[in-house]
């Protein structure tokens, strides 16, 4: 399975989608990734932007959750500072 990051136009980790090995011909990432894109364009049609995640954490930094940002400089995926409710 290869796991893909829908992010908005902020950067934001807006959804994340499973995709068949089957349907990105079994390719292993990167070459996965416009085969994966071109899949979830024709599912969820265009004007999307999708970057591809890995569950293991082998690209991109850390698997993409909800929320987290996508940082195209470092190709890496970042999550959200946490907060200490007690310093606010």
């Amino acid at each position: 399975m290869a796991h893909f990051a829908w992010i908005d136009s902020n950067n934001k980790v807006y959804q994340v989608s499973v995709v068949n090995n089957s349907d990105i011909q079994d390719l292993p990432f990167p070459e996965s990734e416009a085969v994966g894109v071109a899949y979830l364009t024709s599912v969820h049609g265009s004007g999307k932007t999708w970057k591809q995640t890995s569950y293991n954490g082998n690209f991109r930094g850390k698997y993409a959750g909800i929320g987290d940002t996508y940082d195209a400089t470092s190709d890496e995926f970042v999550s959200p500072p946490v907060v200490d409710p007690l310093e606010e």
